[in-house]
C-alpha cells in the first residue's frame, strides 16, 4: 500500500511553525506497519493545493492531509479537495452535526463563518472531531483514499487513531506486516560514539534495523523490526536492548523512551523522596522541566532561581565568606546552594547550578560552557563542574539542566542498587 503524508498552510511551508504532525503521522503510521513513503507540503494557494492533490490521487493509495479545514478565508482545502475531484462542494449535515455539538457542549454560540466547515465536497464522508469544530472528510480522489484532518496537533491525533487508522487498517485487510520499535535514550556520549560502540549490532541481529537520532542534549537509539510473529519480534527485540545496555551502559537513562525528567521524577516517587532546586545558570529550567511531568507534586517540593549572589545569601544561606573566596561558580558555592535549599524545604535531596552560558562572561579559566553541580543527599553532598563546547546560551542552559538531572538519576539508582543489596545481605 502506498500512503503519503501532505501538510498544508503558509505556516508550514515558511518554516514559521514546525510541522509536528508529519512527524507523528508517521510514527504512528510505522508502528501499525504502514510505511508512509513521501511527505509533501504546500503552501494556501489555490491552484498549487490543487495540482499536488490531483498528483497524489493518481500515485498513492491512501493520503493523509491535515490543515486548512477551519472557518477563516485561508483555510482552502476543503475547496482545493472539490476542486481536484471535480465537483462542488454542499453542506454535509453530518459535518454540521459535528460543528454544531462542538459549541453545544461547550456552551458557547456558533458564528456563521464556522458553518463553513461542514461545506465538504459532494461525496465525502464526514469523519468525527471529537475535541475540535473542524470535521475531517474521507474522499476518493483518481485512485486514492484522502483523509483530510485538522492541522492542530491534539485534533489530529485524536481523529487520526480514531477516525483514520482503522479505517486504513480495513484498507490493509489486516495481511500487513507488524512493525515494533524500541527507544534507547541515553545522554553523555556523542552520536559517533554511540555508533562505533554498537559497530556489531546487525551482524548480531541481522533482523534488527538500527537508527539514530540526535534530540539534544540527549541521543536516541532506535531500533526497528517487522514480522507477521508478534512473540518472536518481542523476544528478539529484547534480546537486541539488552545487547545494547551492554554495549552503552549507564549512559542510557531510558529503555522506553521517555524524558529524562520523568525518569527522574519516577525514581523519586519510588523512593518517596523529595527534591527541592536551587538555580542560577539554569533559570528555572530544570524545575520547568521536573514540573512538566504528571505527579511531579508529590516529590517536587521548591524552586529557587538564585541568580545574583544576594540572593543566595538570603534565600540559600550560602555565607559572604563562601562567595567571596571560590566566588559564584564554583563547587563549594553550589554545594553550599545545593544544601540550602533542601534545608529550606525540609526535601531529601537538593540540586543546585551555577555557570557560565555565555556567549559572554566566560574567563581563560572559566570558559563559557563552564558548569558547577551541586547535589545534596540524606547523607553527604556533592559537588561537580562540567565544561561544554558550546557557546549557544540556550544549548548551554538545557545541556547544564539535563546533566544536573542525570546526576541525579545516577545518584538514585545507586542508592537503589545498594538498598538491594542490603536486603539480599540481611
Amino acid at each position: 500500500m502506498i500512503i503519503e503524508i501532505l501538510a498544508t498552510g503558509d505556516e508550514i511551508r515558511t518554516g514559521a511553525a514546525i510541522d509536528s504532525n508529519s512527524a507523528h503521522i508517521a510514527q504512528v503510521l510505522e508502528q501499525a506497519g504502514l510505511e508512509a513513503i513521501r511527505h509533501t507540503c504546500v503552501g494556501d494557494d489555490m491552484d498549487m493545493m490543487v495540482s499536488i492533490i490531483k498528483e497524489i490521487g493518481s500515485r498513492a493509495d491512501v493520503a493523509i492531509v491535515t490543515g486548512g479545514l477551519g472557518p477563516t478565508s485561508d483555510d482552502i482545502t476543503a475547496e482545493a479537495a472539490a476542486k481536484a475531484k471535480g465537483v462542488e462542494r454542499a453542506l454535509n449535515r453530518s459535518a454540521l452535526g459535528v460543528v454544531e455539538n462542538f459549541f453545544k457542549t461547550r456552551k458557547r454560540a456558533m458564528s456563521s463563518s464556522n458553518k463553513k466547515q461542514a461545506m465538504l465536497p459532494i461525496g465525502a464522508e464526514s469523519l468525527n472531531n471529537p475535541v475540535g469544530s473542524a470535521p475531517g472528510f474521507l474522499l476518493k480522489i483518481d485512485r486514492c483514499s484522502f483523509f483530510f484532518v485538522p492541522g492542530v496537533p491534539f485534533e489530529m491525533k485524536r481523529m487520526l487513531s480514531d477516525e483514520v487508522l482503522p479505517r486504513i487498517q480495513k484498507f490493509e485487510g489486516g495481511t500487513g506486516e507488524l512493525s515494533l520499535v524500541k527507544t534507547l535514550s541515553t545522554f553523555g556520549l556523542t552520536e559517533s560514539a554511540i555508533g562505533e560502540l554498537l559497530t556489531g549490532l546487525s551482524a548480531q541481529f541481522p533482523e534488527i534495523t538500527p537508527g539514530f537520532r540526535s534530540k539534544f542534549p540527549e541521543n536516541q537509539v532506535k531500533l526497528y523490526i517487522r514480522g507477521k510473529d508478534d512473540q518472536a519480534l518481542h523476544k528478539i527485540l529484547e534480546k537486541a536492548s539488552q545487547w545494547v545496555l551492554g554495549k552503552l551502559g549507564k549512559s542510557i537513562f531510558s529503555m522506553d523512551g521517555i524524558s529524562m525528567q520523568a525518569v527522574v521524577g519516577g525514581l523519586l516517587a519510588s523512593k518517596q523522596a523529595t527534591l527541592a532546586v536551587a538555580e542560577s545558570c539554569t533559570g528555572g529550567l530544570i524545575s520547568h522541566l521536573l514540573t512538566n511531568v504528571p505527579g511531579s507534586s508529590g516529590y517536587f517540593l521548591f524552586s529557587g532561581v538564585t541568580y545574583s549572589n544576594e540572593a543566595k545569601e538570603k534565600v540559600l544561606g550560602v555565607s559572604s565568606q563562601v562567595l567571596k573566596q571560590y566566588g559564584a561558580v564554583h563547587q563549594e558555592t553550589v554545594k553550599k546552594m545545593a544544601q540550602g535549599v533542601r534545608r529550606v524545604a525540609g526535601a531529601n535531596y537538593g540540586l543546585a547550578t551555577s555557570g557560565i552560558a555565555g556567549p559572554d562572561g566566560g574567563t581563560d579559566e572559566k570558559p563559557v560552557g563552564t558548569v558547577c553541580i551541586g547535589l545534596a543527599t540524606p547523607h553527604e553532598v556533592k559537588g561537580f563542574e562540567f565544561v561544554f563546547p558550546f557557546n549557544t546560551r540556550l544549548m548551554n542552559k538545557n545541556i547544564f539542566a539535563m546533566k544536573a538531572l542525570d546526576l541525579l538519576r545516577r545518584e538514585l539508582q545507586l542508592k537503589s542498587i545498594e538498598n538491594r543489596k542490603v536486603k539480599i545481605e540481611e
